[in-house]
């Protein structure tokens, strides 16, 4: 049976379709390309360029192929930028998933995985922080996150799908044999400035708050590695087509890093001082993340395999180091200008979002 991941595209899920591409899945994607890229995806597995709440765009997708279970990344992500802007988080990321559980429900699919987030709790009053403690979303994002955490417990009662809620803490890092990585523009991710800052392409790194009530005064965040939480998916998956219940678990390393250790570890792998360039604390920020990693291990023996900044931060550099190499050989544009992959999602866009063979344009 087919897995269909919404947002397939994306940072996250492209790095879990790769993951379930591996393990010989029947994929298909859906994706809006407003943050991912057609390249991100493999050859081999179908492309669908649209809204993941477009009804039109599921109905044709859940007929043409056999959808036993969905994985949900489509959505915004941003506490900060959220505040500013909450009615376009609330849209894209809860009246999406209502189009497509709706749509889940009416073609038969049985089970479905959320990429929620540690957001959901806003500042803990434990660190770690379980799964039971209190929710108190301080942006828009975590709000919206947590209210389609609500829709699908509903959506169990009622109808019995089953689901997997993964709440990723800070997700960082980059395929290991560098075929995939953070987006090569546009993104405000605290490795990827780290190693812009490195490679000379950025000449400080602006630090959000550095009077937090932490050792360094900067916030402290759990860092789990992309790789890994592209398995935790899988391992969901698993879970729920052996006859698993619905499950809501924190995904993250259960380790602590601040901000500012975070700088210091890449300017060491790099070799060079990182220029720091201290800025007010931002709405919706949360001093201190850190998961409590029992439940996702004994229930779905999920084990991060990559459970080392230092690692993280090298898997960073390595994707970086390809993205400059590209540029140099004329592959992708100088720095500053966007990466070559938004001149092919712009074609892809341009026709119609599930006209072309097999879901996508050849590329």
């Amino acid at each position: 049976m087919t897995v269909l991941v919404t947002g397939g595209a994306g940072y996250i899920g492209s790095h879990t379709v790769l993951a379930l591409a591996e393990a010989g899945e029947d994929v298909v994607v859906i994706d809006d390309l407003s943050t991912g890229f057609a390249a991100f995806v493999p050859e081999n597995v179908p492309l669908f360029i649209g809204d993941a709440g477009d009804p039109g765009l599921l109905s044709h997708v859940l007929t043409q192929h056999p959808v036993a279970c969905i994985l949900h990344f489509a959505g915004s992500a941003g506490g900060a930028d959220s505040i500013g802007n909450p009615l376009f988080y609330y849209r894209n990321n809860f009246m999406t998933t209502r189009n497509l559980l709706s749509s889940a429900l009416d073609h038969g699919v049985k089970a479905f995985v959320f990429s929620s987030t540690a957001a959901v709790y806003g500042d803990p009053d434990v660190i770690p922080v379980a799964e039971d403690a209190p929710t108190r979303p301080l942006s828009p994002f975590g709000s919206s996150k947590l209210m389609t955490e609500i829709m699908l417990h509903d959506t169990l009662t009622a109808f019995g799908l089953r689901h997997v809620t993964l709440r990723h803490f800070s997700v960082a890092g980059a395929d290991p044999s560098a075929r995939l990585g953070p987006a090569p523009t546009g993104t405000t991710n605290l490795f990827r400035t780290a190693v812009e800052a490195a490679s000379g392409q950025r000449a400080a790194i602006e630090v959000f708050g550095t009077d937090y009530p932490t050792q360094d005064g900067s916030c402290i965040r759990d860092f789990v590695h992309v790789s890994d939480v592209a398995q935790a998916h899988v391992a969901a998956l698993a879970h729920l087509r052996q006859g698993g219940e619905s499950l809501t678990l924190n995904c993250g390393s259960g380790r602590g890093t601040s901000v500012l250790e975070i700088i210091d570890v890449v300017g060491r792998l790099c070799g060079r001082r990182l220029i720091q360039r201290p800025d007010s604390r931002r709405p919706g920020d949360i001093t201190a993340s850190v998961a409590d990693v029992g439940a996702i291990r004994s229930l779905l023996g999920w084990k991060p395999q990559y459970d080392n900044i230092d690692t993280i931060a090298a898997h960073c550099l390595t994707w970086e180091k390809r993205l400059l190499e590209e540029r140099h050989h004329g592959k992708l544009p100088q720095a500053g200008v966007a990466w070559a992959g938004v001149a092919e999602n712009a074609l892809a866009r341009a026709r119609h979002p599930w006209n072309p063979p097999q879901g996508r344009l050849p590329v």
